[in-house]
């Protein structure tokens, strides 16, 4: 049986006032991944998604892929998933 797995990304750059937020949750939904997105004081933006690994990658690939000219830099942590997410939000 597969098992859910959660990542934590934080991304660095010019990620905020470019619609990254919306973007995340764009791919998110047709990937399939639950969680959210958020921007945080300092400037950067925190993702927390669950989902089969190989929906996870895909959707840090794609997102990458999509805001690679606003990314300088991403921090991934793999967690253990918690299944608390029903559906992926931005949180304002």
């Amino acid at each position: 049986m597969k098992q859910l797995q959660r990542v934590q990304v934080i991304y660095s750059g010019y990620v905020q006032g470019v619609g990254f937020r919306f973007a995340a949750k764009r791919i998110a939904s047709v990937i399939g991944v639950a969680g959210f997105v958020e921007n945080l004081p300092n400037g950067n933006v925190l993702i927390v998604a669950e989902g089969m690994q190989n929906q996870l990658e895909s959707f840090i690939a794609d997102l990458k892929k999509r805001m690679s000219d606003y990314i300088s830099d991403s921090c991934v942590e793999w967690q253990t998933a918690t299944g608390e997410f029903e559906t992926f939000e931005i949180k304002f």
